[in-house]
């Protein structure tokens, strides 16, 4: 069931919130001030805000910015600030929508059901591995989270990179460098052809291409005179060197 924190000093709006979100299913909690909805997100774990910027003791875009401090639950705001500039700060801050006072409720309830979908965990599911676990470690790939030793470790994949991307990068750096140790080639090396590998289909293994033995200056030389020394030979001629 969807957990619903409500954050506004207004009782009646809250008391409207509450009526019908629980009408709909929904597990509410309520709090009037910023300092209690901190405590109640950590306690309660919401999956969803809806969030009046107007509190008493603190500003709305403080308690996001608090939020998101630790989490990344959706946050609704919703206020009497109209402003384009106020907008912009409570979205810049970490809100994942905004609605206006007065507003209707079927529009809101709306708006707070496509930031619940938002949320929803997607990738892993869809390929049949959800979870990996090891002796040392556990991947959550539905969440997107590494837990090790019973603490979260904090990944940052490279900028402009997906989860599922940049464990493709790795299998394939890891390829490269079982091919690079295979062919004695330095683990530095990009390219295949550079490496001393030549790459066979996406499902294959790499496999090391025969190396050509290089002829230095002196031995060519030598090579050349003995192929125009044949050449006279053959054709009844006086050779090169008799």
């Amino acid at each position: 069931m969807t957990r619903v924190l409500v954050v506004d000093d207004e009782p009646q709006i809250v008391r409207a919130l509450v009526i019908n979100l629980k009408a709909r299913k929904y597990e509410v909690d309520a709090a009037p001030d910023g300092a209690t909805a901190l405590r109640l997100a950590a306690e309660r774990h919401p999956d969803v805000v809806v969030l009046d910027l107007g509190l008493p003791d603190m500003d709305g875009v403080e308690v996001i910015k608090g939020l998101r401090g630790w989490t990344r639950v959706p946050i609704l705001v919703l206020s009497a600030r109209q402003t384009s500039d106020e907008k912009v700060e409570a979205l810049d801050a970490g809100a994942d929508d905004y609605v206006t006072k007065p507003f209707g409720m079927d529009e809101l309830l709306a708006r707070l059901r496509a930031a619940v979908r938002r949320a929803e965990p997607v990738g892993g599911a869809e390929d049949g591995v959800v979870m990996v676990e090891t002796e040392g470690f556990t991947v959550d790939l539905a969440a997107k989270k590494v837990h090790r030793d019973g603490r979260d470790v904090r990944l940052t994949p490279p900028s402009g990179t997906s989860w599922r991307s940049s464990s493709a990068t790795a299998a394939g750096s890891s390829a490269r460098s079982s091919c690079s140790r295979r062919s004695g080639a330095p683990r530095t090396a990009r390219r295949p052809t550079t490496s001393g590998c030549t790459w066979r289909s996406s499902a294959a293994s790499w496999r090391p291409t025969p190396p050509t033995r290089a002829i230095s200056s002196p031995n060519r030389a030598w090579a050349t005179a003995s192929n125009a020394e044949t050449r006279a030979v053959r054709k009844g001629g006086p050779g090169l060197f008799g």
